[in-house]
């Protein structure tokens, strides 16, 4: 997604029904889970679990509900093991798009993917078809603030190590190497920054437009539909809005 259609997604996750809501920090939660069981319940030793701490307190989840979730996945022995599988495919007018999921049957969040690409007049393709497009990066939205300087902000990113710094309508955005995400993202949260987003996300390296209405809606009702599914953590798309 470009800049745009980030915050745009964004804003619209945070409007979305306290059932909707519910439904994110289940997937965090799980996300959680995932991450606490491959290295550990210790956010200092383990930066997969600080890094989904941090996407979690961006998306608002209380601090009581993330440490319920790493304290229940630590004391497990047994519970259900989560495969992550990515596809990969296009949406109406060529968009593409990349689905993250995290489940234990993979037939039936195969199913239930293909059913929404082939609904909404895309088609779900092969493990490669897409993800040359894209790059793996993190990403930090700030919110613009009169009080801070946009030259005290970018000082501090790439001081903290960011590769770039670009400064948006309504926000700030920060983009680090993969490898970088986490102390980048730390050293920020030390100077008092409060993030709109932060996580390592699949940023593309072109866009395609639509200019079909039609097709925008079917677009949009894809990646809600997606976004939706229990078994989806992450969708990603190079739509430019």
């Amino acid at each position: 997604m470009s800049g745009h259609s980030k915050w745009a997604t964004i804003k619209r996750k945070k409007g979305k029904t306290d059932a909707q809501r519910a439904n994110v920090f289940t997937k965090l939660g799980r996300e959680l889970a995932v991450v606490v069981k491959q290295g550990g319940p210790d956010p200092e030793i383990n930066s997969k679990l600080r890094d989904v701490i941090a996407k979690a307190k961006a998306s608002n989840m209380p601090n009581d509900n993330i440490m319920r979730c790493i304290n229940k996945a630590a004391g497990e022995k047994d519970g259900a093991n989560y495969e992550e599988i990515v596809y990969e495919g296009y949406g109406p007018s060529g968009v593409a798009v990349i689905v993250e999921a995290l489940t234990d049957n993979r037939n039936r969040t195969a199913a239930d993917v293909r059913h929404f690409f082939d609904k909404f007049g895309g088609n779900l393709g092969t493990t490669g078809c897409v993800s040359f497009m894209f790059e793996k990066k993190g990403q930090i939205l700030i919110s613009k603030n009169p009080d801070i300087s946009e030259d005290k902000i970018m000082e501090d990113a790439l001081d903290a190590g960011a590769e770039d710094f670009a400064a948006e309508d309504e926000y700030y955005e920060i983009t680090t190497s993969q490898s970088d995400f986490s102390e980048v993202r730390t050293a920020l949260e030390k100077n008092g920054y409060e993030f709109e987003s932060a996580e390592v996300t699949m940023i593309p390296a072109t866009y395609t437009k639509i200019e079909d209405e039609k097709q925008i809606g079917l677009m949009e009702k894809l990646m809600d539909s997606l976004e939706d599914l229990d078994d989806v953590q992450n969708v990603y798309n190079n739509w430019d809005i």
